[in-house]
């Protein structure tokens, strides 16, 4: 496994918390001690802020080339590295290898996209209707930024919200999930390599998120909080971002709805099914949650899906073949335990699955539900796990109304091969991406985000950058005739 710094970096220099304390990171495959990194504490987040605003300046006014240049020596350096980083995002993380090596080409293409991003920041010119003066339209940084990273996808969130902060010349203080710090400590050495200057990433690993997070927040200097996490978190901070109008975007819970129409190939809602539920063992924003079949297929599409999920190989990510790595922590997995038990009480019958196993670390079987009561908890809950809750509709109007039935709309899936169906049923989803006949929607090149209580703002594609711009317009008077006088 890769070596890895295990201190705060601030100011460009590798740390121990101020206190000394450290935070041991687990194996969720075993459930033992990995290692141990520095804990921060509100001094080391004082001091990570100073860094950033210190190095705002100077940052903000690099060529945007020669921003561009350093996400792009990172993009290459990150590849060149993929076993190495794969192995170590499996180690604290749990997903397969095989998972893990396209986590990491995932996280690369954020710094080629916005490494060519850099380079097309627009402002604006043109003349006020009254013909009075110019508008000149700048594009300017928006300053010293907070980053939150989830603990799912630990290289990928650290690549999707540091590279378009870099390319748009903001400064930032990144905070990993307290699950999760290696891969995260493993890019900002990658980039410190890659020539990133000294104070424009700080890194702070920490245990105490609030004590941590809040200050900067409310303090006044950090101007910008971009989040990936739970809604609940997320609300939490937007009012912490109130008191001193901070700007946020955030990417929050899903609920994601899979629609299943009778004129649908099969095999292929099949395939979409496996990815939209099984991508990182079910533990994604975008993962199907309630699967919606017409009741012609229902049961077919049940059993084939149940066939499917039931042969995959579960076990640590690190040994050949293993398809299903452990969940996250002892938590992650009593959830699921609670939710599926929940389920069974109410009625519904377990085709595959269901089961806890016996042994260490935190695994949890790929589980296929029917006959699930739509009062069942695990409808209006983000699973984050490999459960597949399969319901029959009968008509359109049905299947629409049920997949909006939800706080959240982050992602739909929708399969069929009528045109004007597919088409109308994507206008009508209340979610912020749809998969169309397909269980992918993830993209650096598209804009990643939701709606309702999923989230503000979008991340990835061109329009990325921007959450990290402000515009600065300025009027210019219209001088006739020579005149010195407007």
């Amino acid at each position: 496994m890769i070596d890895v710094p295990k201190q705060l970096l601030i100011a460009g220099t590798w740390q121990d918390a101020a206190d000394g304390g450290t935070l041991p990171i687990d194996d969720p495959a075993t459930g033992e001690i990995l290692c141990r990194v520095a804990d921060a504490g509100p001094k080391d987040a004082r001091l990570a802020e100073d860094a950033a605003v210190a190095a705002q300046s100077q940052w903000g006014g690099t060529a945007p080339r020669a921003r561009g240049e350093i996400l792009r020596r990172a993009y290459e350096i990150v590849l060149s590295r993929v076993d190495e980083l794969a192995l170590l995002m499996t180690s604290e993380m749990g997903k397969p290898l095989a998972e893990a090596r396209g986590e990491v080409t995932y996280a690369a293409e954020f710094l080629r996209w916005f490494s060519e991003e850099a380079v097309r920041i627009e402002g604006g010119w043109g003349t006020l209707p009254d013909g009075s003066a110019r508008m000149l339209l700048m594009r300017r940084p928006v300053g010293p930024s907070l980053l939150i990273t989830p603990w799912n996808f630990p290289l990928a969130m650290g690549a999707r919200k540091v590279g378009p902060a870099i390319a748009a010349g903001c400064t930032m203080i990144l905070k990993p999930a307290p699950q999760t710090p290696l891969s995260t400590l493993a890019l900002a050495a990658i980039l410190k390599e890659a020539g990133l200057p000294d104070g424009v990433l700080n890194v702070v690993t920490t245990s105490r998120a609030g004590e941590v997070c809040e200050p900067l927040l409310t303090g006044g200097r950090i101007r910008k909080l971009s989040f990936t996490g739970s809604t609940e978190v997320g609300r939490l901070l937007l009012a912490q971002c109130a008191r001193t109008v901070v700007r946020t975007s955030m990417e929050l819970g899903g609920n994601a709805p899979f629609v299943v129409f009778d004129d649908a190939d099969l095999d292929r809602a099949v395939d979409g099914a496996m990815t939209a539920k099984m991508r990182n063992m079910g533990e994604a924003c975008t993962a199907a949650n309630r699967f919606f079949v017409h009741r012609s297929t229902a049961e077919e599409f049940a059993r084939r899906l149940a066939r499917r999920m039931g042969a995959l190989v579960v076990g640590p990510g690190t040994r050949e073949g293993v398809e299903v790595g452990p969940l996250i922590d002892a938590a992650g997995r009593a959830k699921i335990e609670e939710l599926v038990a929940d389920a069974v009480e109410r009625g519904a019958r377990v085709l595959v699955g269901g089961r806890t196993p016996e042994g260490t670390g935190w695994f949890y079987p790929p589980t296929v539900l029917t006959d699930v009561d739509p009062a069942s908890r695990l409808m209006d809950t983000e699973i984050f796990g490999p459960v597949a809750a399969v319901l029959p509709f009968d008509d359109e109007d049905e299947a629409v109304r049920r997949a909006n039935d939800t706080a959240w709309g982050l992602v739909g899936y929708v399969f069929t091969e009528g045109l004007d169906r597919a088409l109308r049923v994507c206008e009508r989803l209340e979610v912020g991406m749809v998969g169309l006949n397909t269980g992918l929607v993830s993209n650096p090149a598209a804009p990643f985000g939701g709606v309702k209580q999923s989230g503000l703002g979008r991340e990835g594609g061109r329009v990325g950058i921007e959450e990290f711009l402000d515009y600065r317009y300025v009027a210019v008077p219209v001088r006739r005739g020579g005149s010195d006088r407007p």
